[in-house]
């Protein structure tokens, strides 16, 4: 670690930026949460294209653009707070704008090249090293900043990784984040501007009232297991092969190409567990409501409005069906996950308040998917050119999850980074099924 600073919006806040922003049901369910970690590998610039690079400049031009698009993402440099008395009990959250100590900035260097890091089979440990925060959770916010910048300079290479307070951004939010920013380090323009007016259910109160006098009565750290971490990568014409396999296996041509990686991934993984058949087997993936509600968000809307979207079934019959089989039952999940249900489930929740704990939301006989390769990762480029990789950092790591990427190259490619107990793991690099798939890429 050769530095650390904090960032602030270049200008001072209105009077109605310095608000507090009350948190929706969607969020405050997260509140054991750990940050969500993602950045982007470059390779640095370097002669004849560029002779003037210069790392120091470089790291001012960043502060300086960062401290611009804060003016626009300003809660992300605030910190949270909570309103509390004991009779009769309250307990409410909030992100406090006025308490602005800046997002974290970190600089620091790493002996190892690009190569060393795209090149390893896993995931190379020395990814881990290169995010913020590791080990918080989302209450944390309260005492930690909402995000944290690092920037690792590598021999041949710079790593930008944000933190990011999983309450306050989802994936969504966190690449419109980054885009602007990416966008103002170019131009000074914005093309986007971020939206921050919370979602409300018609007819119920924006403040929500935890049942809790004390954090100890909801506060929940999870460790996992110990896992193996590895990229796959789905070129384009191996996703439409999935696809189009998935659709004539059930006559149609609703199922998508992430519905059918997802279920070809399922199946996979499911196979080299070795569950009993009779056993129930569960596909998860993360659902962005803003398309959801009514009325409805656009993707400038920063928060985390996500909701987990499963379908069920046993290992017997996952295996004695094909491909399009199981990718329709995740097309049914997901067609069926409307407003009704959304609403249905706000309703119930305010009814019925509570904090998940993540241990029981992952169970072994899960495999769930994260995150989405339609985020447009590769287009913040920070005058570096296009990235040469998108990793994850240590945290949200566990035997059943999945982390979607879109592909470098683009064109509908996609990179999934799976998450796997050692054993299963190398029995899926013996998978026929999974292995013939990818060498046919």
């Amino acid at each position: 670690m050769i530095s650390e600073c904090y960032v602030k919006p270049l200008h001072e806040l209105s009077l109605e930026a310095k608000q507090p922003i009350y948190f929706t049901p969607f969020e405050l369910v997260f509140l054991n949460g750990n940050y969500s970690q993602k950045g982007l590998l470059f390779a640095k610039p370097t002669p004849p294209e560029n002779q003037d690079f210069s790392i120091s400049t470089f790291l001012d031009d960043l502060r300086r653009s960062l401290s611009a698009t804060l003016d626009h993402f300003y809660p992300l440099a605030a910190r949270l707070a909570t309103r509390k008395q004991e009779n009769p009990p309250c307990y409410v959250i909030y992100i406090d704008p006025e308490n602005c100590q800046g997002v974290k900035f970190v600089h620091g260097t790493l002996d190892a090249t690009v190569a060393d890091i795209v090149t390893s089979k896993d995931v190379h440990i020395l990814v881990h090293s290169f995010f913020d925060l590791n080990n918080a959770i989302n209450h944390d916010g309260h005492t930690l900043p909402l995000l944290s910048i690092q920037v690792t300079e590598l021999a041949d290479g710079i790593f930008i990784g944000g933190s990011v307070n999983h309450m306050l951004a989802d994936g969504t939010s966190f690449w419109h984040f980054m885009a602007t920013w990416s966008e103002i380090f170019r131009s000074k323009a914005i093309s986007r501007p971020p939206i921050f007016k919370k979602w409300v259910l018609d007819g119920s109160d924006p403040i929500i009232n935890l049942p809790y006098t004390h954090e100890e009565q909801f506060i929940k750290r999870s460790e996992h297991a110990h896992v193996r971490e590895r990229f796959f990568h789905f070129s384009s014409a191996l996703v439409a092969k999935l696809k189009a396999r998935a659709n004539a296996e059930c006559n149609t041509n609703k199922i998508s190409s992430l519905q059918a990686v997802a279920a070809f991934i399922w199946r996979c993984v499911t196979r080299v567990r070795r569950q009993p058949n009779k056993s129930e087997t569960i596909c998860r993936l993360v659902s962005n409501n803003r398309s959801r509600v009514n009325p409805p968000m656009t993707d400038n809307y920063v928060g985390n409005p996500v909701q987990l979207v499963s379908t069920t079934t046993t290992v017997e019959d996952l295996m004695a069906h094909g491909l399009g089989w199981a990718a329709l039952k995740l097309n049914e999940a997901v067609k069926n996950h409307d407003y009704s249900e959304v609403k249905k489930w706000v309703e119930s929740w305010l009814k019925n308040l509570f904090v998940y704990k993540l241990s029981g939301l992952f169970n072994p006989n899960l495999v769930h998917f994260g995150s989405s390769p339609r985020f447009d990762m590769y287009g913040c480029e920070f005058e570096l050119g296009k990235a040469v990789a998108a990793r994850s950092g240590s945290v949200n790591k566990a035997d059943e999850k999945m982390t979607m990427y879109p592909g470098r190259e683009g064109g509908g490619s996609m990179d999934v980074e799976v998450f796997l107990l050692p054993e299963y793991m190398m029995d899926l690099e013996h998978d026929e099924d999974f292995i013939s798939a990818l060498e046919s890429n």
